[in-house]
């Protein structure tokens, strides 16, 4: 089976978009995260 031989650039691309989507993924996961804090503790406040 060949697989696909890429160019430094496409790959230096790729690896840049993967550290991209990595770090949107974080971002998601802290805010959500942040809101379940937020809203445990105004539950538990009021």
């Amino acid at each position: 089976m060949d697989l696909v031989k890429l160019t430094e650039k496409q790959m230096k691309s790729r690896r840049n978009r993967n550290i991209a989507l990595g770090l949107v993924l974080a971002g998601l996961v802290v805010l959500f995260y942040a809101i379940t804090i937020v809203k445990i503790g105004g539950g538990m406040a009021g």
